[in-house]
């Protein structure tokens, strides 16, 4: 997900403010794809049981009747004409400043340019220090510029090649916050996207407990996800989709079979897990739902926190009509009270540890968190080798 931007919130959200216009970003030019939610006053109001009368002329939408349950996110923005939208909270990583610089000129080049022409980073000896303080440099400046653009918060990639080095991630955090202060962009504004390894999970624990915020990627098992709400993460995302694919394609997986025995989705399945043990034990971590396939998807999921929803389901869900008081018979699938009422093994609430966390995750969750953080230093070393080359920077 390189830029990330919300639809709405049905409550006061810790990640995305209420938005009611999306566009989408890619690392290309592309024409604008917009949604416009048309009716802020008629916000799902099911709830509470006593929805009004729908105006004769509304046109109301499945999507009108799913934003009000979960935070709908784009998975991706429109970069080229970023002005013409009102995007509220952002993700800035390796392949979004290389969308950046893939781009003949944008409103974030100079940001790039900026940190190429860095004098602390020029002075290093070692070219992998000179060009991982670029990146370092480039992903703060770029993030810095969109926090000066929208209200909500801005997620910082943290480099995947430390994924397994507790201090180092927590150096690189104090760093990049130390950049984005430079900037006059406080912490409270940001969080810190980190792979939910065991050093990863540790380092947000460390760093939660000094007041930063930090969101773990690459969730694909219970243990991971358990031990991440322990250490007190703000934001756990899980890729459901990933984890159908994998079932397909495999088996042996404990926790994934226990589900396919019981008829259930894999993925779908560990999101309801999560969200019950989350409310269960009352962590304050809110949970994402990644790697969503298709509208049923949404369906699904809805009462979870955010779900992350690819561009061509959002447009299948704002150009499904459908008559304004069935809106209102739409109910959340995942609510606080199914934490009462999940059944969890003793063994599933341990107090997780490094051991037990490497016990408990399967092939899938294995195969899958090395899958991924190999995507994302795919990335970054392309960051880095396209910025030796394009330096020094015009006009430096």
């Amino acid at each position: 997900m390189a830029l990330s931007i919300s639809i709405s919130t049905p409550t006061s959200s810790s990640l995305l403010p209420a938005s009611r216009q999306v566009g989408r970003l890619t690392s290309r030019s592309a024409k604008p794809a917009t949604f416009s939610i048309r009716r802020p006053a008629l916000t799902a109001r099911a709830a509470a049981g006593n929805a009004p009368t729908s105006p004769v002329d509304e046109v109301v939408t499945e999507l009108d009747a799913v934003v009000g349950f979960s935070e709908i996110v784009p998975d991706t923005v429109v970069f080229d004409d970023f002005e013409r939208f009102a995007p509220t909270a952002a993700t800035v990583s390796s392949s979004l400043l290389l969308g950046i610089a893939g781009l003949p000129d944008t409103k974030f080049k100079s940001a790039i340019d900026t940190a190429l022409a860095d004098g602390e980073c020029n002075a290093l000896e070692k070219p992998e220090d000179r060009l991982s303080c670029y990146l370092t440099k480039a992903l703060a400046n770029v993030g810095a510029e969109l926090a000066h653009q929208v209200p909500g918060r801005v997620s910082t990639e943290i480099d995947a090649r430390l994924a397994y080095d507790t201090q180092g991630i927590i150096q690189r955090v104090h760093e990049l916050l130390n950049l984005y202060n430079q900037h006059d962009v406080s912490a409270d504004r940001l969080l810190f996207k980190i792979p939910a390894t065991w050093q990863g999970i540790e380092a947000s624990r460390l760093l939660e407990s000094e007041g930063i915020q930090t969101h773990l990627t690459f969730v694909y098992s219970f243990a991971q996800a358990a031990a991440a709400a322990q250490a007190g993460a703000s934001v756990v995302q899980i890729f459901v989709g990933r984890l159908r694919d994998w079932a397909r394609n495999h088996s042996g997986d404990p926790e994934i079979d226990e589900a396919l025995k019981k008829g259930e989705d894999a993925g779908l399945a560990l999101a309801k897990k999560v969200y019950a043990y989350i409310h269960r034990n009352g962590y304050k971590t809110k949970l994402m739902a990644a790697a969503i396939r298709n509208k049923q998807d949404v369906f699904s999921l809805l009462g979870i926190d955010y779900i992350i929803a690819p561009l061509k389901i959002l447009q299948s869900l704002e150009e499904s009509v459908i008559d304004p008081d069935v809106k209102y018979g739409y109910v959340p699938k995942l609510t606080p009270a199914i934490g009462k009422t999940y059944n969890f093994t003793e063994e599933e609430l341990v107090k997780w540890d490094q051991l037990s966390l490497a016990a408990a995750m399967g092939p899938a969750a294995e195969e899958l968190l090395a899958s991924g953080l190999e995507g994302y230093v795919n990335q970054a070393r392309r960051a880095e080798e396209l910025f030796g080359k394009i330096w020094p920077p015009p006009n430096v």
